[in-house]
């Protein structure tokens, strides 16, 4: 009883929170809010014993993603009254799109829930620690996988640094070879000066 309580109060706040990044008319106002959302979603990903997603929706969307939204929403300084005679045009768009996403929601809510019960049942999910899991599963079943991910995105890296650099009139750029060829004699003059006199 006590842990259903706790449940219906985050789902509240969860669907309070998501009405607020929807309906707020100051941009910034939305991003707290989304914040606000990603905070309880991640206590209800406690209560179902998933700490990995929860500690994973804290650090990676409201650590970098939702605070990085709210600097480039500050820093662009919005007009809102221009943008909300844009946004108008797409309301219909937008309640259509609303509809079909709560008859959705009310399907599953509907449906039988035997799919979840054997998914709940599977060997995979006997430990209660669910990043143990994931780790066990990651560096065994998908070890090579996740070792191809991991050289792609070095690739995406690499590729993005030899994009971006290029040579620019007026720009100073390190240049490794010069400065490993450089000798002591190139930098370093060594000046006899006479007693009594100065530079």
């Amino acid at each position: 009883m006590y842990y259903s309580m706790l449940f219906y109060i985050f789902s509240f706040f969860v669907i309070a929170s998501s009405i607020g990044v929807i309906t707020s008319k100051n941009p910034i106002y939305c991003v707290l809010y989304l914040i606000l959302a990603f905070i309880n979603s991640a206590i209800l990903f406690l209560f179902l014993n998933a700490e990995f997603l929860a500690m994973l929706l804290i650090v990676v969307y409201v650590g970098a993603v939702a605070v990085l939204f709210l600097f480039v929403v500050m820093m662009l300084n919005i007009n809102i009254e221009e943008k909300k005679s844009k946004f108008l045009k797409f309301k219909p768009l937008s309640i259509i799109l609303g509809s079909i996403i709560l008859v959705e929601f009310l399907y599953f809510l509907t449906i039988d829930n035997s799919t979840l019960e054997k998914l709940s049942n599977t060997t995979n999910l006997e430990q209660k620690n669910n990043t143990i899991s994931l780790g066990n599963i990651l560096y065994t079943d998908f070890a090579l996988l996740f070792q191809m991910c991991g050289v792609i995105l070095l690739v995406a890296m690499i590729g993005a640094i030899v994009l971006t650099l290029r040579k620019r009139p007026g720009v100073k750029k390190q240049i490794i070879k010069n400065q490993v060829d450089t000798k002591k004699e190139d930098v370093i003059e060594v000046v006899s000066v006479k007693n009594n006199e100065g530079t």
